[in-house]
């Protein structure tokens, strides 16, 4: 079994930088998501991209997670390619806790690294971002454990820094945080029969003015992922994931003035694993846009990686 592990972690190590990934996922003509048009804003630091929180191996735990985002963007108004790359990094200690029956709380504080490569040279931010804390009720739980429901209501409390300069880039999300209280809902269905499982996830964040007079758009995120079990013994096992996700973002807001090409939607597909050995599970997933429509074109949404170690409690 730690042949399995560390064969895994190398090929995790081998992604785990924010780098671009060429190929999308092809999608059919004839589908046609129902997405908001008119688009900016972007999932990254500010826009609070989701990666998810929920683990099916291990649904108690406490662990640490690496995510990464790459977009592409126009340098400024006169160029008409997109030829800044944006890299969004971001290392968290996340955690979803029991403290009552059908109760638990979850938790993550991030620290984040981001990069965007202009004509003048890169620019950088690291720091401490925006912490998240939820409680999160067991709705229901079916006799048998096929059918589980979850809702949850959270806040992001501003600790990251929020730059009133950032907002005037084609990028207004490349920021540590908000500066910002938001408000946070989440609802969470898991279905499980033998060796398949699927889990449905839906969030919406209310984002609230800042200090600085400036609020980011509210935001909604769903998903939709598929496990299949592959692996079992009596310590572990190995499961094969796969699904989509995609997000929704309203407008930006300056002294309450709607901020133009501040708006988005995208949509991702997604494939990953996830594998535990008795109270250690580790987990990894790489997202391909399948539709995005970012500031009227000016950013583009390109892959998106991650990868977790947890430990169950």
């Amino acid at each position: 079994m730690k042949k399995i592990f560390l064969t895994l972690g190398l090929a995790g190590c081998f992604f785990s930088q924010a780098k671009e990934i060429r190929d999308s996922l092809f999608i059919p003509k004839e589908f046609n998501p129902i997405l908001f048009d008119d688009c900016d804003a972007c999932g990254c630091a500010a826009g609070n991209g989701s990666s998810g929180f929920e683990s099916l191996l291990n649904p108690q735990f406490i662990g640490v997670k690496y995510f990464a985002q790459h977009y592409r963007a126009k340098e400024n108004l006169f160029v008409n390619h997109l030829t800044q790359d944006q890299y969004f990094n971001t290392v968290q200690l996340w955690g979803k806790i029991p403290v009552a029956r059908n109760v638990s709380v979850y938790a993550s504080i991030p620290f984040q690294f981001h990069t965007k490569k202009t004509l003048q040279g890169d620019i950088k931010i690291e720091g401490i971002g925006d912490a998240n804390v939820m409680g999160i009720y067991q709705l229901l739980d079916s006799k048998d454990s096929s059918h589980q429901l979850n809702g949850g209501f959270g806040v992001k409390i501003p600790i990251g820094r929020f730059d009133e300069k950032g907002i005037t880039g084609v990028n207004p999300s490349f920021q540590l945080g908000t500066g910002s209280w938001d408000y946070q809902m989440v609802l969470n269905y898991k279905f499980q029969k033998d060796k398949l499982a699927v889990l449905l996830n839906t969030d919406y964040t209310l984002k609230t003015e800042n200090k600085k007079h400036y609020r980011f758009g509210n935001q909604w995120n769903y998903a939709a992922t598929g496990f299949y079990r592959i692996w079992k013994n009596e310590n572990s096992i190995l499961s094969g994931k796969f699904g989509m996700q995609g997000e929704v973002y309203d407008w930006n807001r300056q002294f309450r003035e709607v901020m133009p090409k501040t708006a988005g939607s995208a949509l991702y597909g997604k494939l990953g694993f996830e594998a535990s050995y008795k109270k250690f599970s580790l987990g990894s997933e790489v997202m391909l846009p399948a539709y995005t429509n970012l500031a009227g074109g000016d950013i583009e949404a390109k892959s998106r990686f991650s990868i977790f170690l947890n430990v169950g409690i």
